[in-house]
Formats: C-alpha cells, sequence, structure tokens
C-alpha cells in the first residue's frame, strides 16, 4: 500500500472514479452478510450504510442479530420491524442500564416482546431494566413458536405468559429479576430440560413439577416458605434459599446425582431444642455421594418459640454419607443435641466436628442450663453402624467434650479412625491428656490420632 508520505515532495496524487474501486462492495451478499456478521452487533452492522449504498439494508438479512446498548424502546422496534428475516437464529438484546431515564414501562416491553415474537428466533436473549413502579403490572410473554433456548432478565418487572398455545420447542429457559408464576410457565413448555430462576419472586412457595427437566436452579429473592419439587428426569439441582419461619421441602427427584442446597433462616427460626439454632445449612452430592454441612449455633436472644424443627427439614432430603458440623456453643453443652441430631442420620459414614468456643468467660454456659437435656444422654446409645471416620477439631478438652467422644466411640462399634485436633487454649501436659489417651487405648481397633496444630503428639 502506498502512503502518501513516501511521495517525492511536492507531488499530488489525483483520486480518480477509476482507482477508487471499492472491492469489497463488489463482493457477493453472502460473504457480505459474513462480514457484517463478524461486527457481532446489529446497531454497528446498520452503520455500514453509511460506507455505500451497496451496503445499505444488508444487516436485515443476518441470521443472527444482536442489539446491545439502544436505550430507546421505539429505536429498538423500529429496527426489529426492519428485520426482513421471519426466522432467525439468534436474537439478543441487551439494554441494561442502572439509570431511570433508561426504564422500560411494562407496555413497552410487552411490545418489545410482541415485535421479537414476530421475527421467530431459536435462540431468545431479553435483558431489560423495567420501571420498579409497574412490578404488579403483569407484562404478557407471547408464545415463541421456534425457541429451544430462552433467557429473560426482565429486572422489576412481572412476567406472565400468554394464555393458551405452548413453547412446544423449547429445551432451556432463564428467568432472573421478576416476578414469575413458575407453575403456570411450565404448563405450556412440555419438552423443556434446562430451568433457570434466580433472583425471582411470586409464589411463597417454589414449585416445579415437570416430567421432562433434567437441570433446575432455583435462587428466588427474599423469605421463601417452601420447596415443592416433583421431577422423575432431574439429574442436577442448585438451590439457594432464605427459609421463612414456617419453611417446609417436598422433594420428589429419584434420578437425581448432583445435588448442591445453600439456605439459610435470617431469623434462626429453625432448631433442634429450645437452645439451638441452624442460621445455616449447606447439602452437596455428587454421584449419589451426599455431605450435609450445618452451621448450629446458640443464642440467648435468639431463644424463642420453636417454628420448625430441623428433624422435619431433612426427613425428606437424601440419605447423606458425609456430615459436617459448625458449632458455635456459646459455651453451653451439646451432647444432648447432637445426639439427637445423630439419631437421624445413621447413615452417615464420616463425621466432622468443629468447635468454636466463646471468647470470653462471660458466655460460659449458666448452672442448671437446659442445654444438658436430657440428663441422661451420656449413657445413651444410637446405631452408627456405617460411620467409619470422626474428626473434632477445636477439642477444649472439659468434661461434656470427652463424654461426648466417648458417646460416639459407643455408638459406632465399626469406626475406623477418629482425629481429635486440640484448641490452643485447650490442655498442655500429658498428666491432663492421659483421659483422652486412656479411651484411645480402651478402643485399640481405631486409629486414633490427637494433634495441636500440625503437631501429632
Amino acid at each position: 500500500m502506498e502512503f502518501l508520505s513516501d511521495l517525492p515532495l511536492g507531488t499530488c496524487r489525483r483520486r480518480t472514479a477509476r482507482t477508487e474501486v471499492d472491492h469489497i462492495s463488489g463482493l457477493p451478499d453472502d460473504l457480505l452478510l459474513q462480514i457484517l456478521a463478524c461486527l457481532r452487533c446489529a446497531r454497528t452492522a446498520a452503520r455500514t450504510s453509511l460506507l455505500s449504498r451497496r451496503w445499505r439494508g444488508l444487516w436485515r438479512l443476518l441470521p443472527d442479530l444482536s442489539f446491545r446498548g439502544v436505550f430507546a424502546p421505539g429505536a429498538l422496534e423500529t429496527a426489529l420491524a426492519q428485520v426482513a428475516s421471519t426466522e432467525l437464529g439468534l436474537l439478543d438484546i441487551n439494554d441494561t442500564f442502572d439509570h431511570l431515564d433508561h426504564w422500560y414501562s411494562a407496555a413497552a416491553v410487552a411490545s418489545l416482546l410482541r415485535a421479537a415474537a414476530r421475527l421467530a428466533p431459536v435462540v431468545l436473549g431479553v435483558a431489560i431494566c423495567g420501571d420498579l413502579r409497574e412490578h404488579d403490572v403483569p407484562v404478557e410473554v407471547p408464545i415463541f413458536h421456534r425457541a429451544k433456548s430462552i433467557e429473560f432478565s426482565v429486572r422489576g418487572l412481572y412476567l406472565t405468559p400468554a394464555p393458551g398455545g405452548e413453547f412446544h420447542m423449547l429445551e432451556r429457559l432463564s428467568v432472573s429479576s421478576c416476578r414469575l408464576d413458575t407453575g403456570f410457565l411450565l404448563s405450556q413448555c412440555p419438552c423443556l430440560r434446562v430451568l433457570e430462576l434466580r433472583d425471582c419472586w411470586g409464589p411463597d412457595i417454589v414449585m416445579v413439577h415437570s416430567t421432562t427437566i433434567e437441570e433446575l436452579t432455583v435462587s428466588p429473592r427474599g423469605q421463601t416458605r417452601g420447596v415443592d419439587i416433583v421431577a422423575p428426569a432431574l439429574n442436577k439441582l442448585t438451590m439457594n434459599t432464605s427459609m421463612d419461619l414456617d419453611f417446609n421441602v417436598s422433594f420428589l427427584a429419584p434420578m437425581v446425582k448432583d445435588l448442591s442446597w445453600l439456605g439459610w433462616s435470617s431469623f434462626r427460626n429453625i432448631g433442634i431444642s429450645e437452645e439451638w439454632r441452624l442460621p445455616q445449612l449447606d447439602l452437596q452430592m455428587k454421584d449419589k455421594v451426599c455431605g450435609l454441612n450445618l452451621t448450629i449455633e446458640t443464642r440467648e436472644d435468639f431463644i424463642t418459640h420453636l417454628e420448625q424443627d430441623l428433624m422435619q427439614l431433612i426427613a425428606p432430603l437424601p440419605n447423606f454419607s458425609f456430615l459436617r458440623l459448625s458449632l458455635e456453643t456459646q459455651g453451653h453443652v451439646f451432647g444432648g443435641m447432637l445426639l439427637n441430631l445423630l439419631g437421624n442420620c445413621t447413615a452417615i459414614q464420616s463425621l466432622k466436628l468443629f468447635i468454636e468456643h466463646p471468647e470470653t468467660a462471660d458466655n460460659a454456659c449458666p448452672p442448671n442450663c437446659p442445654c444438658d437435656q436430657p440428663q441422661d444422654w451420656r449413657s445413651q446409645s444410637i446405631p452408627l453402624m456405617a460411620l467409619e471416620e470422626v474428626e473434632i477439631k477445636n477439642f477444649n478438652g472439659n468434661g461434656h467434650e470427652v463424654d461426648f467422644m466417648k458417646l460416639v466411640f459407643r455408638c459406632a462399634p465399626l469406626m475406623k479412625r477418629m482425629s481429635v485436633i486440640l484448641a490452643p487454649e485447650a490442655l498442655s501436659n500429658t498428666e491432663e491428656l492421659q483421659e483422652i489417651w486412656d479411651i484411645f487405648e480402651a478402643n485399640p481397633s481405631v486409629e486414633c490420632c490427637l494433634y495441636r496444630g500440625r503437631r501429632k503428639y
């Protein structure tokens, strides 16, 4: 290529029509459309009309269209009305912006969706910010007859499917940041395999009944009263829920192999006894191997009427092999409470317990505290015939902790390994550790290990 700077000084090159041949514009339409497709944005592709009349309107023939950052509902509809194809492969509309001037009214969203439905895309994505003042105004979603994948992120608005008709080809649906009646929607999706519901709100109980869904992600906004899932083909489930006062679970999905459920309760309303509450639950399962992680705490200011029993909550869940407990004791005796819990987890093979001790003596358990109930918990026994491995971390060595360790040895006759990791402030010399050694020696069939930090005794 010759640049003006390379010409001899004082010379000037006259540009004529013959020397200005536009070789690109002379290409066939198919090749020009491939060039426009590389721009990845319909708005940018439309601007190529400024280059030459040969390019004018070509963008309307693109099989895949993406509109981003238009920030004007009227302009978007005008652009969609110009599209020549009525069978798009992809239609992607992303007009998210956090300024008030760019919020879409419910009527504007409904009109935009109708314009999109006329183009019958196979893959549809719509991400826009709705007017939060109209969160109760229904926005009817038309039927997209050819759509196999739909993603709606319509922040702050209320989406409702049009009555009659079905999304008979829809296999994947993702909806976020809006109000939605899940049950009504699923009745119109007979072939749905993947469903994602993120930050949505609607009925207090998340209900998913489907014979076709194989992957499900549920992360509702705000407090949830319950989860009702009936999905015989489901094999992957991811849930993140904030549990309301009367939260309950109904779960029927026998084919699940991959499960992740994180649940928490800001009111600490889920309990095991009068003193203990469950602020967080984390259930994980891979290839039918299931593990349950519980954070259990006691706080005097949260000792109120018990709204929900943990045992009722975990009863519908799959049998889990691994139980992990993070226990914030505040100085309370935990043996009786854990005996009650373990009585409902008799299939576990591995138990890991982390004990968090009070930072000050002011939080010590008071005399005659009801936490040390039932009074005979130290002599009781429950069948933990599958339990093979136990780890107790941050063990302080006080009386009721030692009694709990004895109980575990008694209840798990087939245990193979016991690991005890001492707390920094725990017993420091051999004489003080003698009771623990005596328990270990009384169980010679178990590999017993005692640690302080990384140091093994």
